[in-house]
């Protein structure tokens, strides 16, 4: 058996831990498997780019953060445009696939990653997926590896800024990862205590996040700490068409959301603001213990999927059991945090301001 493997968009804690998971599996149970690893994810399988990958490879890479065979961006809108020189990059994929003999492809990563390994399996390909992104955000799984090791660091970031923030009696904002989800601001918001929490899914006012600081004033509070997904927005931006919110973006002085309504507060109340940004240290560093467990579970499974040929199937986690969900309803899917959710009201009901 011929299996080939890849990782695909951006890194995270656990690639590493979970193509271990598969490969160990693999090795364990069949004879004669042979595993093909293709450099800089799909970029690797278009251009032939590929190792092949010994048992020793994968010892000593559970706790190794980021990916050994490395990865890239590849925009599924761009799949069907041909490269600078013509090739067609669906077609070249397919090729590379029928060249080596592989009787399948294991595809790690997000949103992204799995339109394409969709688009891979209606082509004839026979593909299984694993669900990698510290957004937490596909469609099918209760949660993907590489979230809870984000959590955790983004949690931490929160912690160190208490101490701060009591000694100066500020306003902190911490940025946290996810454009258009907010399951990690979220969790890590919560976890780190946080006053006010701004996620995508709730665009927020900027009076009432200036109410909730002024209430903590009032109260005798000295500061307040905000935790702000860094695709959060305001009401007002909301209400944007995509264009004009485009072009207000790239003419606005400010580098992100959170220096823009760091201004805001400041000019309103007179208090100190400042801004913290944790950015790619949420997706780089050892994964976490939890991570290290699912993603082996998630390997072991994908491997299952390979020895009884199901194909065409992202492994995924659905109260606490594994399950195989079917690649066509993974594809192009977002899970959002609802606003209405039991979650949401209850860290409501503890006086957590959403800005709403």
């Amino acid at each position: 058996m011929r299996i080939g493997m890849l990782t695909s968009g951006g890194d995270c804690q656990s690639l590493n831990a979970s193509m271990r998971g598969v490969a160990k599996t693999l090795f364990h149970n069949i004879k004669n498997v042979e595993i093909i690893g293709f450099h800089e994810g799909y970029k690797g399988l278009m251009y032939g780019n590929y190792h092949t990958m010994l048992p020793s490879d994968f010892s000593g890479i559970l706790t190794e953060g980021g990916t050994i065979i490395g990865t890239s961006r590849q925009p599924f809108k761009l799949m069907r445009t041909p490269d600078e020189n013509g090739m067609d990059k669906v077609e070249a994929m397919k090729n590379t696939y029928k060249k080596l003999g592989l009787d399948c492809l294991v595809i790690l990563g997000g949103n992204g990653t799995h339109k394409t390994a969709n688009l891979l399996s209606e082509e004839g390909l026979n593909i299984v997926t694993l669900p990698k992104t510290i957004d937490n955000d596909i469609w099918g799984t209760d949660i993907t590896f590489g979230f809870q090791s984000a959590v955790n660091i983004a949690t931490s970031a929160i912690d160190c800024i208490h101490t701060t923030a009591a000694s100066h009696g500020r306003v902190f904002i911490v940025e946290v990862m996810g454009h258009k989800v907010g399951w990690l601001t979220l969790h890590a918001g919560v976890a780190g205590g946080a006053d006010i929490i701004l996620l995508p899914e709730i665009p927020y006012d900027t009076d009432e996040v200036i109410k909730a600081i002024e209430k903590r004033t009032e109260e005798g509070k000295k500061f307040s700490i905000l935790a702000v997904a860094e695709g959060a927005i305001s009401k007002e931006d909301a209400a944007l068409s995509k264009k004009e919110l485009k072009k207000k973006r790239a003419n606005s002085p400010y580098p992100s959301i959170s220096y823009e309504l760091g201004a805001a507060i400041e000019k309103k109340t007179g208090n100190e603001v400042r801004v913290t940004i944790p950015g790619h240290t949420q997706r780089g560093g050892s994964p976490c213990p939890y991570d290290r467990v699912l993603s082996t579970r998630f390997g072991a499974a994908a491997a299952g999927l390979i020895m009884k040929k199901e194909f065409g199937y992202m492994v995924g986690m659905n109260h606490g059991e594994i399950v195989k969900v079917p690649l066509s309803e993974v594809a192009g899917k977002l899970k959002t945090v609802d606003p209405d959710s039991s979650f949401i009201n209850e860290i409501k009901s503890l006086g957590i301001s959403f800005g709403v």
